[in-house]
């Protein structure tokens, strides 16, 4: 929609939802200030900088920037420890200057390693948030009147006050109505298909209402139903221009030695900076267009906005998440929305502040209800029920601790949450343990995950204590990109000092050489070297059939890795010689979850036997010494295909002169029986797909017989009990592989 809507469009809806922040951040520029020990207008000046300056200067087209409410509780602290405002502005100016070094340094990346749960669980406890602080100026409550001020901060209100008001049954009827009429329009408004695409946004027509209905009908239905002044906006009003310059506050220069300014600037840099990327983050998620704000670019400009604020008595600037959630909700296209709200706030505060003073609190509380609302939806809350326990814990506490704390302490305690969710997964997930069943005896094969940091330590200290006396243990590097110098000397003291000491044999496999100065740790597989002179045929085929149950539940434990790393031979260690179809896609090292140095392979069309086939095979089975041969054939042969067409009359001749291909297909054709196997159609696929099944099945079994009368030399170590020949069949559609013993029984 942002690229094909036209300037006019774009225009027009930057324009309503600048007023819509306007009239929100009015009075929110004014509660934040009082809630910080503030002069008000330093909130206003906030409102505008970071409307006009930061707006600017930013790239982010969603985000609107302002005085913060999660900042109220470090500014009035701040004030408190300076001794004065004026030492205060000049902390916001040098915080500032440290904003502008970190985005020119690109900084802004940290927002990258932000727990998503904690993004939405900040959305989340900002919107209950709103709901709880709002609910009292709904309903006009007397207790609650601050001087026209609508301040979301926590500190300004305390939670338990919020819920003890609500009781107190001191409510105003005119403030009431006017609140809940506003609450009901805004979601009817959404509500209604119509409306909701109406260029006019709801928030704006709330306003208009809450002034028409307080001025035209309840100024005249007495004191029950006028609204008082305190629950209207009240804006500073002057009399002449003299009085503007009159109430500008500039920093204290002179402090410029004074440690406390510096460690105040730090303060407000951080809190400041980080609280501005995570409302970014939150903002970038609710955009519909999923547009992304340049992090670095954005704290280069909150930068520039809280220097310029420290210089004419602001209060420090952040991107805001009510206003920018007001901003999107309202149609907000482009970052000129923000930048005409600034304008708005300018302008307003200088001309025309007694018609902004018309506005009902209760109105406005009404616009941030349902804005919390949309925030604190019950949709993401079963969505991050729905994702777990990790997802859902660090969420809740983060929303949690943002409602009974404020926002920058719920935000930590999230982090800190989630933080640990990770920490207790890499001590517990570091490695993955499997038991390789060998004729010497099990063979423990740990493999390191890729990351092992001084987390992990317990958990492999724990995996090799568990090794029995007299035992083999294997530890898999291959996987590890990085391993800790704590952990790499574990290893190294249990290979060299505590495995010897318990009779323990220890290999270690695939690390690199930069964790191997000394040359101690061993590459080579000695599970395998050791232990092939004593496999016996059935114990190879028993492996086998092993690392085909594993490869069906894709739980691979030597077949994962396809190679070794550099420098990393692999040793002669076969111990199986395997003749298999050329069109089986699926290599055998995988079918069997084997190393591909365990393997000697020989691939050849059909399965077909001739003379260079025997003699690889008598290379793997008499030189290499392989226990084991394994004919093995598949169901989705294209050979057999070919050799099945071969007996359906006109097919035959498609192939044309193949000399080659043709002997193949003949050899192959000897396995078929012309009474049954010919007899589907080719255009039947379920009886030409039985059809070719049985006839893999006859063509291994014709194979097996064909290398027995063929090889001498195998025939005699078949016969002696060194050597096993056996046939299999792999199935293509499941992954099963089956082993045939004789001509499987017609169904």
């Amino acid at each position: 929609m942002y690229e094909t809507a036209t300037l006019g469009y774009r225009l027009r809806r930057d324009m309503t939802a600048s007023l819509v922040i306007f009239l929100a951040a009015l009075p929110l520029c004014l509660g934040i200030a009082l809630a910080s020990n503030a002069p008000l207008i330093s909130g206003l000046i906030s409102g505008i900088i970071g409307g006009i300056v930061v707006g600017s200067l930013s790239h982010s087209q969603t985000s609107v920037s302002g005085p913060a409410a999660g900042l109220t509780a470090v500014v009035a602290t701040q004030i408190a420890l300076l001794g004065s405002f004026e030492a205060f502005l000049l902390a916001v100016a040098l915080g500032g200057l440290l904003q502008v070094i970190a985005g020119l340094c690109r900084a802004g990346f940290i927002s990258m390693f932000i727990p998503s749960g904690v993004v939405k669980g900040m959305l989340t406890g900002i919107g209950l948030l709103l709901i709880l602080k709002q609910l009292p100026y709904l309903i006009g409550h007397d207790g609650l009147q601050t001087n026209g001020s609508l301040s979301a901060a926590p500190q300004n209100l305390g939670l338990y006050q919020s819920l003890v008001s609500l009781s107190d049954l001191d409510w105003h009827a005119g403030a009431t109505v006017i609140g809940l009429l506003s609450v009901l329009q805004l979601i009817l408004w959404d509500r209604i298909p119509v409306l909701k695409r109406s260029a006019i946004p709801g928030p704006l027509i709330s306003v208009v209402l809450g002034v028409a209905i307080s001025q035209l009908w309840f100024s005249g239905l007495g004191a029950a139903w006028r609204i008082p002044n305190p629950q209207l906006v009240q804006v500073p009003v002057f009399n002449n221009p003299a009085e503007y310059g009159a109430i500008l506050v500039f920093p204290d220069f002179s402090l410029l030695t004074d440690s406390k300014v510096y460690i105040a600037a730090l303060t407000i840099a951080i809190v400041a900076s980080l609280e501005t990327l995570l409302n970014l983050e939150a903002v970038d998620r609710l955009d519909p267009q999923q547009r992304h704000s340049p992090r670095s670019r954005e704290l280069f400009a909150q930068g520039v906005g809280n220097i310029t604020a420290g210089l004419t008595g602001g209060l420090p600037v952040t991107s805001v998440i009510v206003r920018s959630s007001l901003n999107i909700n309202s149609g907000g296209q482009t970052k000129l929305s923000a930048i005409l709200n600034g304008g708005l706030l300018l302008g307003c505060f200088l001309l025309i502040p007694q018609v902004l003073n018309l506005i009902p609190l209760s109105c406005l509380a009404g616009i941030l209800l349902v804005t919390g609302y949309k925030l604190a939806s019950p949709a993401l809350i079963r969505q991050m029920y729905q994702a777990g326990r990790y997802q859902f814990i660090p969420y809740s506490c983060t929303a949690f601790f943002i409602v009974v704390t404020d926002i920058l302490t719920g935000i930590l305690l999230g982090l800190a949450t989630s933080i640990s969710f990770i920490l207790y997964s890499n001590m517990r997930c570091p490695l993955h343990r499997v038991l390789e069943k060998h004729v010497g005896g099990d063979v423990l094969r740990i493999e390191l995950a890729n990351q092992v940091s001084f987390f992990n330590r317990a958990a492999i200290e724990r995996a090799l204590l568990e090794v029995p006396r007299d035992g083999f243990v294997v530890i898999d590097g291959r996987k590890t990109d990085f391993i800790d110098p704590d952990v790499l000397s574990l290893l190294r003291d249990f290979q060299n000092i505590t495995a010897p000491a318990r009779g323990i044999r220890v290999s270690l496999q695939g690390f690199r050489e930069r964790y191997d100065p000394a040359g101690e740790i061993q590459t080579i597989d000695y599970s395998q070297t050791e232990l092939r002179g004593q496999l016996t045929p059935d114990d190879v085929l028993r492996l086998l059939m092993e690392g085909n149950q594993r490869f069906r539940a894709g739980v691979l434990t030597r077949g994962e890795s396809r190679q070794n790393s550099a420098g990393e031979p692999y040793a002669q260690n076969s111990f199986v010689t395997i003749l298999s179809c050329i069109d089986c896609y699926m290599p055998v090292e995988s079918i069997f979850d084997l190393r591909p140095d365990n393997v000697c392979s020989v691939q050849v069309a059909g399965n077909v036997i001739d003379t260079e086939v025997v003699n690889n095979l008598e290379y793997g089975c008499i030189l290499s010494g392989t226990p084991l041969l394994l004919v093995l054939g598949h169901t989705r042969c294209g050979a057999i295909r070919a050799s099945l067409e071969q007996q359906q009359p006109g097919l035959s001749e498609d192939r044309g002169n193949h000399q080659h291909l043709n002997q193949v297909v003949n050899l192959i054709s000897e396995s078929i029986q012309d009474e049954t196997d010919s007899k589907a159609p080719v255009d039947s696929p379920e009886q030409n797909s039985l059809s070719s099944t049985q006839v893999s099945h006859r063509n291994v079994l014709r194979a097996v017989a064909a290398i027995l009368a063929s090889s001498v030399q195998i025939r005699e170590r078949v016969q002696a009990g060194t050597l096993g020949v056996v046939g299999a069949v792999y199935h293509d559609d499941t992954g099963v592989v089956e082993l045939l013993k004789e001509e499987p029984q017609r169904g």
